[in-house]
């Protein structure tokens, strides 16, 4: 399922800020959290009731509303008695925004010193800290961006 395809029965925030409409289907909590742990090889209800804490009839509503939106599928499970949740390609691209959090939560949540966990590569290294670039490979901020086509 195509995500955009359902952006015409969407009621958007605002409608012309990719920023916004992204919230609008991952910004809560237990979305983002639901996401986290999908990445991290979560599958069943029972995997992410346990992972996230979150009560019953909000992973329903939240599971449901990420298979919705193209975000997770639902698929049988080996033993072929349940379906569990495997991210499609649309929720793996929520990759780079899962770990940008999480560096900003690692400079920003924690006291120097403070025990948390770590992401880290296929050879066991942290990962390196993400940095926007312009299109020639340059790192760009805040002050040297700006948004335009807005409604």
């Amino acid at each position: 399922m195509n995500p955009t395809a359902h952006a015409h029965e969407a009621s958007w925030t605002d409608p012309t800020c990719p920023v916004a409409r992204t919230l609008d289907v991952v910004g809560d909590r237990w979305s983002l959290l639901i996401i986290r742990d999908a990445m991290d090889g979560a599958r069943s209800f029972t995997d992410f009731l346990q992972r996230t804490g979150v009560a019953r009839n909000i992973l329903t509503d939240r599971l449901r509303r990420l298979v919705d939106r193209g975000i997770l599928r639902q698929e049988p499970a080996a033993s072929g008695r349940r379906q569990v949740y495997v991210l499609t390609d649309v929720g793996r691209d929520l990759f780079t925004v899962i770990v940008a959090m999480r560096q900003w939560g690692e400079r920003h949540m924690f006291a120097p010193g403070e025990a948390h966990s770590v992401l880290v590569d296929g050879a066991g290294r942290p990962i390196a800290p993400l940095r926007p670039v312009d299109a020639n490979g340059d790192g760009i901020d805040i002050d040297t961006t700006t948004v335009i086509g807005r409604g």
